[in-house]
């Protein structure tokens, strides 16, 4: 058997996230949906599925993966979108060929020999219901990720079961200093090689708090559980971390912050209050930057989908913002603001709840970023984390940049 994860087109209500990654790729709580599945069943190949589009860079990040590739004749996929847990696992059977839906939305499926060829033709692109039609049909309940507001409402869930899982709980193996509290300190797990300087609060009572190797919590800030803070990641000083939050590799975070994914690679510094969001890969909030997370009115927050208003059916949605974008100093963001990738935002007054993909102004108007100013303000960023930009990365970023001028077309910038 082999293990194969793929891409429905549900990816696009998951955008701007899913511009620069597959979906499978995000995070929710301490590992991205990827390591979940891959975790569930250990020692089987691994085989993944991705937009075309989306391949080299892939190929790139992941070396000896087979990537749009099914050599083999039998596999078990998993949607990208599905946050595996144990109940999903012992549905599933292996032995016989079967697709497992939950309102006709393929969680999983066991196929081989001659049953795969739908699926071969269909390499490079989001697999669908009719692809694996023809095989026995089985109902099955399962955690699945619809919109970025599912990842943040799951993130306190997932961050404790990610942690029963990797059973690191009361290992204290990096430098903690006189001064720090520790509340229940089974409940925490610190590194080696991570810091926790003289006057922090680590508060695990009501959930755990995973600190990876190299991370740093500078004096005086709080972190309250259920929390993660990723690899070479800094806790900045009298930071205010509340349950819920995830902070992936190498960010740097300040100020308040509540219930938000932030993937890796970004920066919110400053003070400023950060809500029920998600900031992709190579963010940087500018000091003061704020996003309201509950409307006045205490009703249900709509966000901007794919050109629809969607109710999100929740009281507290915060701002998505795609990779490489950017906040001046003081910006303000409305409840559910939705910030695509490669954008600059800035000014005084709220800007619109849709900003598309390489745009750069704020409420008095937007321009469309220039390609080669934006891609060379990115490889700046970058070389300080002694990374570039390959031209597999350059010309994925030329591709999104092509497939979102309509967005900014629309709005006449």
């Amino acid at each position: 058997m082999n293990l194969c994860i793929f891409e429905d087109n549900g990816y696009t209500k998951l955008l701007p996230l899913t511009y620069l990654r597959p979906v499978y790729d995000l995070r929710c709580g301490i590992n991205t949906i990827r390591e979940k599945i891959v975790r569930a069943y250990p020692g089987l190949p691994v085989s993944l599925l991705c937009r075309d589009y989306l391949k080299e860079v892939l190929k790139e990040d992941n070396p000896g993966l087979r990537i749009n590739y099914l050599p083999e004749d039998r596999y078990l996929f998993v949607n990208g979108r599905v946050l595996f847990e144990d109940n999903l696992k012992k549905s599933i059977n292996l032995e016989s060929e079967g697709v497992y839906l939950q309102d006709n939305s393929v969680i999983a499926a066991v196929v081989k020999g001659d049953n795969l060829k739908p699926i071969r033709r269909k390499l490079g692109q989001p697999l669908e219901r009719e692809d694996f039609k023809g095989l026995p049909v089985h109902g099955v309940k399962a955690k699945q990720l619809d919109y970025t507001w599912d990842f943040i409402h799951h993130n306190s869930g997932q961050i404790k079961e990610d942690f029963k899982v990797l059973s690191r709980g009361g290992i204290i193996a990096g430098g903690v200093y006189e001064g720090v509290s520790i509340l229940e300190r089974s409940n925490i797990y610190i590194a080696e090689d991570a810091q926790v300087k003289p006057g922090v609060i680590l508060d695990a009572e009501n959930g755990p708090i995973f600190i990876d190797k190299g991370a740093k919590v500078l004096p005086n800030a709080t972190i309250i559980g259920p929390a993660f803070v990723g690899a070479g990641s800094t806790v900045k000083v009298g930071a205010k971390i509340y349950e819920g939050s995830s902070f992936g590799e190498v960010c740097k975070v300040g100020g308040e912050v509540e219930e938000s994914i932030i993937h890796s690679y970004s920066n919110k510094q400053h003070d400023g209050f950060l809500g029920h969001a998600y900031l992709g890969q190579w963010v940087n909030l500018g000091a003061g930057t704020n996003n309201s997370d509950l409307k006045n009115n205490y009703g249900t927050v709509k966000v901007p989908v794919n050109g629809k208003i969607i109710d999100s059916g929740s009281m507290f949605v915060g701002a998505t913002i795609g990779d490489h974008s950017k906040t001046g100093i003081n910006t303000m963001l409305n409840t559910g603001t939705v910030i695509g990738v490669f954008s600059n935002v800035f000014g005084a007054e709220f800007p619109p709840k849709f900003i598309p993909s390489f745009s750069w102004g704020g409420a008095e108007g937007f321009i469309e970023h220039e390609f080669d100013k934006a891609v060379a303000s990115a490889r700046c960023v970058l070389e300080r984390r002694d990374k570039e930009i390959t031209p597999q990365m350059a010309r994925l970023y030329r591709h999104v940049f092509e497939m979102t001028e309509p967005q900014r077309e629309a709005l006449n910038f």
